[in-house]
């Protein structure tokens, strides 16, 4: 019986197939696998436009579904727009490559081996990557998947133009401590890294896990980032897009502000910190947390977090001082360091220079970088138990719900426990508007008299509340110039208590009344009330009221308070309500610079009055105290109507 001709035809493809099998099989046995290097770089040329070499040995140990290739003297080309010829040249490099994927038209490659090898990639300012393989590096899918690499000395190299990064990093398996028994990579890196000069170094895994999302990869290291000191300890999963992050890290710097640059989050200006605690990292979640440190000479503690993915990063956290150094809240809103102190040493304004020079100035004026608020959303809640401070500055403790939500920062509150009573704040800068659109509403409650002026004697037994309220509007880059266009409201309101007496006589200069209480002790009088009602327009306070009024003597004052200039021009008058035998009678001059207030008596008055004195005396030396003596005609003031006036020019 003849055979039918489809079993003909299905004997000769079988005998075809067995027939190239064995020709292939014996030119492997007699020529090895080096006959594919030709084919293999014409290939990779045509598809990626760049040269593949193979200069060395080429080897195949076939397996299921992966296959092994092993190379020597292996170059491949960077695209001619890159800086450095080649994006890899290894002395060999040995490839795992998952068949099953080949099949799907897929490259890629679970585990690469390289041995003595440079590796360069960079990106271009449009877009284009060297690692993408497609003929325009812009495919984002024209890339081979790599899950480990392992490194026997080599260095890595990348540049981004747009990113102002340039790194440069040496990596060996010599030498190197052990991680779980197995010599692990030791690595140095320098450079730049978005404009920050980059100097690092550490430990690692012996494999870089770059796609592994369920081994933790074993890190430690430190690095000097600009002027920002970065150690770690701890694990990483998935080196390429870091899956999970546990990391034991210290912090140590000049100001947080100078993060930005590196993290791209608008921070803070502080002074010089360093903190200690864990990073962790869980989807689109990074958090700080169980951090100590110190901003400045205050301690903190507390977590931050940040959350990525939406259309702009959030930044929540909870942190706490026990004690605060109030100098170093200064650079959290515009104060130079030691500023009030350098302007208190300039030379005073003089008449032909009635300016306060810049110098001098004594208001914050470093700029806010409105521009970066865009670059986060926040709500952080900061807390100070304690408040190291002058002692002319009786604070006690502080709390802040700080919040940022479309570059619109808010405080809201700001509290601040003041002379055994409160202040409150709320204040918002628009950083949307250039200049910055700020408002400022304070409110002071229960502020006590003995503790306002703990530096003056005689006001330590003074009894009495002091109460205000403050609500200005301003624009600017820093709070010098905001507070310089700012309109508005400001209000003082003392009603009753009890204040020296020895403190009104002075400020009647009645030297009779000064002498006896100097021998005999000073006494409380009554304090009827304390005004104090300014309008604010284009940050020049003008008094509306300004009243001081005892049962013995009322103070009444006028004038100005210029925030732009930073100048003082305030009058107060005397007006005693008792008759005092001797007494100078003279206005009292409140002037000068906010860094160098002068307080002063018409000298002229004083004198003319001296001078009649001495007159009178030389006919009859009872004569001699009739132009000292001061009869009054001082009377009470309508504290009443005084305080409700000032009330309504509060609200």
């Amino acid at each position: 019986m003849k055979p039918s001709p489809l079993l003909k035809i299905a004997a000769w493809i079988v005998g075809s197939i067995l027939s190239l099998l064995l020709l292939a099989v014996l030119l492997i046995a007699l020529l090895g696998w080096n006959w594919m290097r030709e084919p293999l770089e014409r290939y990779t040329l045509e598809k990626t436009g760049r040269v593949l070499q193979i200069e060395g040995d080429l080897t195949v140990d076939f397996g299921w579904p992966v296959a092994r290739l092993h190379a020597a003297g292996v170059q491949f080309a960077n695209p001619a727009w890159t800086q450095e010829k080649q994006m890899l040249a290894a002395q060999g490099v040995e490839v795992s490559v998952d068949l099953s994927q080949l099949l799907l038209r897929k490259v890629a490659f679970p585990e690469v081996r390289l041995d003595h090898a440079a590796v360069f990639l960079e990106q271009a300012v449009d877009g284009r990557k060297s690692w993408l393989l497609d003929l325009k590096q812009q495919d984002e899918d024209a890339r081979i998947a790599i899950g480990r690499i392992a490194l026997d000395h080599g260095t890595l190299g990348y540049d981004d133009a747009a990113q102002k990064t340039r790194i440069r990093s040496e990596l060996s398996t010599s030498n190197a401590a052990t991680i779980g028994g197995a010599t692990d990579l030791a690595f140095t890196a320098t450079g730049t890294y978005k404009g920050q000069p980059l100097k690092a170094q550490g430990n690692g895994g012996p494999v870089l896990a770059l796609r592994d999302a369920t081994q933790p990869y074993p890190l430690r290291g430190e690095a000097m980032l600009g002027r920002t000191q970065v150690k770690l300890n701890g694990t990483v999963t998935g080196l390429l897009a870091l899956t999970a992050v546990d990391m034991q890290m210290s912090l140590k710097g000049d100001s947080l502000e100078q993060l930005y640059p590196l993290l791209g989050i608008a921070l803070p200006a502080t002074p010089a910190y360093s903190t200690q605690g864990r990073l962790l990292r869980t989807g689109t979640t990074w958090r700080y947390e169980q951090f100590t440190g110190r901003v400045g000479g205050s301690d903190i503690a507390g977590f931050v977090q940040v959350v990525t993915g939406g259309k702009r990063p959030m930044l929540t956290g909870d942190l706490r001082s026990q004690l605060l150094a109030l100098e170093d809240l200064g650079p959290l809103i515009g104060a130079r360091p030691g500023s009030v102190a350098q302007a208190a040493a300039q030379p005073a304004a003089t008449a032909a220079n009635p300016q306060t020079p810049r110098e001098a100035r004594v208001l914050p004026d470093l700029p806010f970088h409105a521009e970066r608020w865009g670059s986060v959303d926040a709500d952080v809640q900061i807390r100070a138990k304690t408040i190291a401070r002058a002692k002319a500055l009786p604070l006690e403790d502080m709390q802040v719900h700080l919040k940022m939500q479309d570059a619109v920062l808010t405080l809201e509150p700001l509290e601040f426990g003041f002379a055994g009573g409160q202040l409150r704040a709320n204040i918002t800068l628009d950083g949307r508007n250039n200049p910055i659109q700020a408002r400022a509403q304070i409110r002071a409650r229960k502020l006590l008299l003995s503790q306002l002026f703990p530096t003056v004697a005689l006001a330590q037994t003074s009894l009495g509340e002091l109460n205000g309220d403050f609500d200005l509007v301003g624009s600017g880059s820093s709070v010098g110039s905001m507070l310089a266009s700012s309109n508005g409201k400001m209000g003082l309101v003392v009603s009753g208590g009890q204040i020296s007496r020895l403190m009104m006589e002075k400020a009647g200069l009645h030297i009779w009344e000064i002498l006896t209480l100097s021998l005999t002790g000073d006494k409380q009088v009554q304090l009827r009330c304390v005004v104090a009602d300014f309008d604010v327009k284009q940050g020049n306070m003008q008094a509306n009221a300004l009243v001081f009024d005892t049962e013995v003597t009322t103070l009444f004052g006028s004038g100005n308070i210029n925030l732009a200039e930073e100048q003082l021009d305030l009058t107060l008058q005397p007006r005693t309500k008792t008759t005092s035998p001797v007494a100078l009678r003279s206005p009292i001059y409140v002037r000068g610079s906010f860094a160098k207030p002068t307080v002063s008596v018409d000298k002229g008055r004083v004198a003319l009055r001296a001078a009649g004195a001495v007159a009178l005396g030389a006919i009859n030396p009872f004569l001699a105290l009739i132009p000292l003596i001061d009869a009054g005609p001082g009377k009470d003031s309508d504290c009443g109507q005084l305080v409700r006036d000032a009330k309504a020019t509060a609200r």
